[in-house]
């Protein structure tokens, strides 16, 4: 049985904003990384638990996930058959934490 895979409002934004921000330095380079994205994302569909507890889990109930992009990590939940895309960091940013939101 596959999970559901939902993207949040806050996921798409940072995905658009890190797209335009690729876009500028190498549109070739966007598409690539906006593609490969996509086939991570679907990949969650399947066995979504293979992917280990993000930093941020310390902070909040739920137990968020994260899934390596190059230098982003897609930060997800699991709930029933349904798995949330919250977020699409850069591994160098700070982890999000309940005052964040």
């Amino acid at each position: 049985m596959k999970y559901a895979v939902i993207i949040q409002p806050d996921a798409e934004r940072d995905v658009d904003e890190a797209y335009m921000w690729l876009a500028e330095q190498s549109p070739d380079a966007a598409a690539r990384w906006l593609e490969d994205l996509g086939t991570l994302v679907d990949s969650l569909e399947t066995f979504p638990k293979r992917c280990g507890l993000a930093p941020e889990a310390e902070f909040f109930d739920n137990k968020i996930r994260q899934l390596p992009h190059g230098v982003y990590r897609i930060l997800f939940t699991v709930k029933a058959r349904e798995v949330h895309v919250l977020h699409v960091r850069r591994g160098s940013r700070r982890v999000l934490t309940p005052e964040d939101k």
